[in-house]
């Protein structure tokens, strides 16, 4: 889980981008708090995707190439701020069964926390980055980055996506799939071609009728048929469908992807995965209509700095994305109000006591104090259970995994009996975070069940490790039997954790 970033004490931001063929990391200067300058980069290919085994777990071998990787982008990045840097895993880190594991040593290596992004969310800062290189127009355009687990197509305008999708076809899996061995023969291509169309064909019929008005292309795969088509003049305006053609024809002609690297402007690296990624890409223009295809340069490395940027600037994607779910599910805002409220006046008393983080405790309480609700679309009966589905199964752009996961824990826990087994899935950390942050919520929902628009009198909260005193005015418990029978069924509840709950 990432914390919030701080206050803007460096010009430096920085961006990790772990690719199922390359590793990125970009650097930024910023510029007046809203725009940033590329001051240094790196790449290294380490073929993650690659190193999946038959039980899709990454091998020691690439897991070892990996991390030596990562750290020589950890001594770049040692001077930059936990909160200044945003990392994250793709499809090679989301199909990984052992993910987990690795991500404890890869976050050692870097120095730097790590998250797993969906797909949507992969795509939804492709869209980011690759829009801040374009003109600032009107109009409808559709953006497709072909990496090398997985595709993401996108339709939107301006700064703004409309549709997303990511699909699980990419230039690593599919070479490696369809060009066994390195050998390309038209049966090859033919069979890559037909497989990338069985993808596309679900969600075909929606982006040919989103009324785009042009195409932009994006990712390693993208560039580097851009060079190819240009250093051999098969076009000299992006990439064209006629273009495409000619260099799958020399692909086949070549016979290998060895042979393949002697083309002109194909890098040695990007031949053994070449074959895979200019299927997709025929495919694509096929299915799609497209007749040529705009490079950017900009890619998701861009679009998580701008991302970071807006976190920063305390513009935060994942405020609105939490308003969103709201509107959607028809939450009582008040409601989510008063206990959001209860719930933060608890955890401030209780931080330093329990080493919380406080600006990621006050995000992570707020935000599921907000939620807390949304199951009841679904059903009354179990409405804890129906809203931690949402939350861990839910398209939440700005959002990792990670997130989504620690968030969920809190919601399935905020009633009823709180089970050891709600944290069970959360690294050790994180299981202690969300169990702490949760009893702040359960004892705001206790407070606020009566959903009184009289404000709840100010109380206090002393706590220390596995224990925590709520004190109350004189009378007031007096006044209120039934707020008080609630606490102490909660403190029963909570006991069966092992953990001390007192009322005074």
């Amino acid at each position: 889980m990432n914390e919030t970033p701080p206050a803007l004490v460096s010009d430096s931001v920085a961006a990790v981008d772990l690719g199922s063929n390359s590793f990125h990391m970009v650097v930024g200067r910023v510029v007046d708090d809203t725009h940033f300058h590329i001051v240094d980069r790196l790449r290294e290919r380490v073929a993650l995707a690659a190193g999946l085994d038959e039980h899709n777990e990454l091998t020691d071998k690439v897991q070892e190439r990996a991390l030596a990787c990562l750290e020589r982008f950890g001594q770049r990045l040692r001077e930059i701020p936990e909160g200044r840097v945003r990392a994250v895993g793709t499809s090679a880190m989301r199909q990984a069964s052992n993910a987990k594991a690795f991500l404890a040593r890869a976050q050692a290596a870097l120095g730097h926390s790590i998250e797993i992004i969906a797909g949507n969310e992969e795509a939804r800062l492709i869209y980011l980055g690759v829009s801040h290189t374009l003109a600032d127009d009107r109009g409808r355009r559709l953006v497709i980055d072909i990496g090398g687990g997985s595709t993401e197509l996108i339709v939107g305008e301006r700064f703004e996506p409309i549709r997303m999708d990511s699909l699980g076809m990419g230039c690593v899996g599919y070479s490696l799939r369809f060009f066994v061995d390195g050998k390309i023969r038209a049966e090859d291509f033919r069979r890559a071609e037909i497989a990338a169309r069985l993808k596309l064909e679900p969600i075909e019929r929606r982006y040919l009728e989103a009324n785009w008005e042009n195409c932009v292309g994006s990712s390693g795969t993208i560039t580097a048929v851009d060079a190819i088509l240009r250093a051999n003049g098969w076009s000299d305006r992006g990439i064209t469908a006629s273009g495409l053609r000619q260099l799958k024809k020399a692909l086949i002609a070549a016979g290998n992807t060895n042979k393949a690297a002697s083309l002109a402007g194909v890098q040695a690296d990007r031949a053994p995965v070449l074959p895979g990624g200019v299927a997709i890409l025929l495919a694509s223009f096929e299915a799609l209509h497209i007749e040529r295809m705009a490079v950017s340069t900009g890619s998701m490395r861009e679009g998580l700095l701008y991302d970071l940027l807006g976190r920063i600037r305390h513009e935060d994607v994942r405020d609105q994305t939490i308003r969103q779910l709201c509107q959607r599910y028809n939450v009582d805002m008040a409601q989510a109000g008063r206990v959001e409220r209860l719930a933060l006046h608890c955890f401030d008393q209780v931080r330093e006591a329990w080493g919380l983080d406080p600006a990621l405790g006050q995000q992570l309480v707020g935000w599921a104090a907000r939620l807390h609700e949304i199951g009841l679309s679904v059903a009354f009966s179990g409405y804890h259970k129906h809203s931690a589905y949402l939350v861990a199964n839910s398209d939440m752009p700005g959002f990792s995994r990670a997130d989504q996961e620690l968030l969920a824990a809190m919601l399935l826990g905020q009633r009823k009996r709180l089970a050891r087994e709600v944290f069970a899935s959360l690294p050790n950390s994180e299981a202690e975070l969300a169990k702490s942050l949760t009893i702040c919520l359960r004892v705001a929902l206790r407070l606020a069940r009566s959903r009184s628009p009289t404000p709840q009198p100010p109380f206090t909260a002393t706590a220390r490790r596995g224990a925590l005193e709520l004190g109350f005015l004189p009378d007031w418990i007096d006044a209120h039997p039934l707020t008080f029978a609630d606490l102490v069924e909660e403190a029963e509840k909570l006991r069966e954790i092992g953990f001390e709950l007192r009322v005074r």
